[in-house]
């Protein structure tokens, strides 16, 4: 008898552990992230990220980013593309510019899983600073900021996270308040 209310006691435990998992799921731009589930595949759901989402399909970087990966994205949101001089994303957006669009993307790409502990702990190992490359060749510069971080990009543009590890099953996101651009 003592055993079956040891089991029941456990098993409680356990349901209730997975219930509080479920409860603290992170949400992007009104939507459950889950860590099932790849980079696009949860990016579709989120409201604040319709641009990013958008601009990806039009530079066909939907298969890489469905692909295994892993990735550590900086993705900026609708906001932050709102941000850019008056026409820029409707620019990038044209056939024509494909290859700068596909630039700009993947500058916020970097190749690997890096969450919030591991970027934090390449700071402090550089110094204060972790110089980061992205896929596109380019390089981003992570500072420690409070308890957060920015992300310096070639131009000198800051960006701050604004909701670190959104953990997903080929990646980590970080949604980032502005659009990082290469030199």
């Amino acid at each position: 008898m003592k055993h079956l209310k040891v089991s029941t006691l456990v098993l409680a435990l356990v349901m209730s552990a997975s219930a509080i998992t479920a409860i603290a799921q992170v949400t992007v731009g009104g939507a459950p992230m889950y860590a099932t589930k790849d980079i696009i595949d949860n990016a579709v759901n989120s409201k604040d990220h319709t641009t990013l989402v958008a601009a990806v399909k039009a530079a066909g970087l939907v298969d890489t980013l469905k692909g295994p990966g892993p990735f550590t994205v900086f993705a900026p949101t609708n906001a932050a593309f709102a941000a850019l001089p008056a026409g820029t994303v409707d620019t990038l957006l044209k056939p024509e510019n494909k290859p700068m669009l596909t630039k700009v993307l993947t500058y916020h790409v970097v190749a690997g899983k890096m969450d919030a502990a591991m970027l934090k702990k390449a700071v402090m190992d550089g110094g204060g600073k972790a110089v980061l490359k992205t896929v596109s060749g380019g390089t981003l510069t992570a500072m420690a900021a409070g308890s957060g971080v920015t992300v310096t990009d070639e131009s000198g543009g800051t960006a701050n996270v604004t909701i670190a590890d959104v953990t997903q099953s080929n990646g980590v996101i970080h949604v980032v308040d502005k659009v990082l651009l290469p030199k």
